[in-house]
This record gives C-alpha cells, structure tokens and sequence, in this order.
C-alpha cells in the first residue's frame, strides 16, 4: 500500500509539471483574474445605499467613525494608481479611490449630493488636498456646498469616497447607478474601454510590449520560462519591479499567443508571461513611453512580442 501512495503521488506530481510545460508549448493561456468590482449594481436611489444605516465614510449608524473615517477626512497627497479594470484612478493618501457624479456640474463647479446622498458618498474637504506625483496642482480647486464647507474639486468636478471602499484599492462605487465613476487623474471617468491588455508599440528599440496603460513591459534575465516559469524577482525586487498582473490573451493585440499565460508566483501573486517569459512593469517610468528601465543592471531589458529581451547583449 505504501509503495501504491507514493507512486500515485509522484504519479500526480508529474502530471501537474506536464500540464504547465504542455501550457507553454501551446497557443493558449489563462483568463484575466478579476481583482476588483468594477460593474457595481445600484441599490437604493442613486447612492448606493446598503441600507445598514451607515452614517457615512466607515460610521455606524449613532454616527460613530468608525475605523477608516478619521483617516479619510483629508485627502492628503493625491496619488495616482493603476487599476487592472481601469486604468489610472486617483486616490487620496490612504490609497482609497475618489469618485465623480454624473448631476454634479464642472463648469461652473457644482455639489448636488446632500444629505442622505452625502453619508454614502463624503465629500472630499478642499483643506489639505495637494498633488502627488502624476497629478496636475493646476487641476485642484475646490467648490462651496450648501453647507458652507469647501469640497476638493479636480479639473471642476466635486469630489468624493465611497462607504464601501473599505480598504485601499477598491473600486466598488464605479458605476452605481450609472452616475457614479472613479477619477482619472486629469478629472475624467476612468477607464480601459477597448484598450488591450497587452499590445506592440514601436519604438527606437523596435517593437515592444507594452501594459494596458502604455507602459513599457520588461524581462528579467535571472527568471526562467523553462519547464515552467520562474520569477528571481522577490521582496524589494518586486517593488521597482511590479509583477504585471494576469490579462485575458484574447484581449492582446499583436502579441505572440505561444505562451501567453499566467502563473502563480511563491508569493502567491498571479503573473502574466510572454512566451512563458514573466514580465514586469518599472517603478522609474512616470509616464507612458518610458523607458528608463532598460538595460538597467544589464539584467532588465524591454519585451518583444515574441518574448526576446530587447537590446539585450547575444548569449
């Protein structure tokens, strides 16, 4: 019996490699794994109210803050974040996302959400606002209530959280009511409609991979994509280096689909592949284009749309 257990494990074991060297050899890959809410259903009114009696940014309903509502009086720093669904979404200092409301106006500024509406969705206080980087200081203004307190406006529009973004990153206020959108930077509905998860832009380098929000896709030439795929890329590594999260290769344009798959690091974190090679975005390039991370270490090179490291020298 024990020599049958261990020969079905090994047995189970092998099949497991098997699949995932078959995976790379094939034109196929893994879907895109969701990582947030980007469809949110309306529920009463246009608010998006739950019903709970929530009396506002993280309050119960006697009007206690509760943990996240000190923290999320001032915005602080303004940041700019990526979102898989979205693209780029400004947050305040604490990472939550802000949003915009459809019956607001921008020119001339204008606040419609009072009462009921202001304790699911808070205004954000002019006070303390600035711009991080990515955020335009130009874009920043602010807009009196009828209340008579100051509300952060960007690029016009009033400002706001949501009740449901409990923690950092969350994005459940985007679409409610079909009213309610997180921020791009420069004020606008954020949003990826139609853009690629993955495509080829050209360059002096020639052509690379680049993200769903233009920015330059690069390899690392310590990782391996052989048998399986293998990141060297850990721990500080992977803040320089952020691991490009999963996309549906249905949804890349002009990218070879022989290997084009994700893969579940030690870590845990789902990453993306070009021809079994996992790719990384760099935390030194601010702006679409960019290519700051090339050839860095003379470890880092930009991705062909065949997996290849640009530039990178003849082994």
């Amino acid at each position: 019996m024990k020599t049958s257990w261990r020969s079905a494990s090994l047995a189970a074991a092998a099949a497991a490699v098997l699949a995932l060297t078959t995976a790379c050899g094939q034109e196929s890959g893994s879907p895109a794994a969701g990582s947030q809410n980007v469809g949110a259903t309306a529920a009463a009114g246009d608010y998006g109210s739950d019903g709970s009696g929530s009396n506002g940014y993280g309050a119960d309903s006697n009007g206690t803050p509760g943990a996240s509502a000190a923290a999320s009086q001032k915005a602080g720093e303004l940041a700019v974040a990526a979102d898989a669904k979205l693209g780029k979404v400004l947050t305040d200092s604490a990472g939550h996302t802000l949003y915009r409301f459809d019956e607001d106006t921008a020119n001339p500024p204008k606040s419609t959400c009072d009462d009921a509406c202001a304790k699911t969705w808070t205004p954000v206080p002019a006070d303390g606002a600035t711009a991080g980087t990515g955020v335009s200081k130009a874009l920043l203004g602010e807009v009196t209530r009828s209340d008579g307190t100051k509300q952060l406006t960007v690029a016009g529009w009033p400002v706001y959280r949501y009740v449901k973004d409990t923690e950092a990153g969350q994005t459940e206020g985007q679409g409610v009511g079909g009213k309610w959108f997180a921020l791009a930077p420069d004020g606008k509905k954020a949003s990826l409609a139609d853009l690629p998860g993955l495509s080829v832009k050209k360059t002096d380098l020639g052509d690379i991979v680049v993200d769903r929000n233009g920015m330059t896709v690069y390899r690392f030439m310590k990782d391996r994509a052989w048998p399986t795929p293998k990141s060297a890329c850990t721990g500080a590594c992977l803040e320089k280096w952020p691991a490009v999260a999963p996309v549906d290769p249905a949804g890349t344009k002009g990218v070879k689909k022989k290997g084009l798959m994700s893969f579940t690091r030690p870590d845990g974190v789902k990453q993306m592949t070009v021809n079994c090679w996992p790719i990384y975005t760099f935390s030194g390039d601010k702006q679409p284009g960019d290519l700051n991370g090339q050839g860095v270490g003379g470890t880092w090179y930009a991705v062909s749309p065949d997996g290849k490291p640009v530039g990178a020298p003849a082994e």
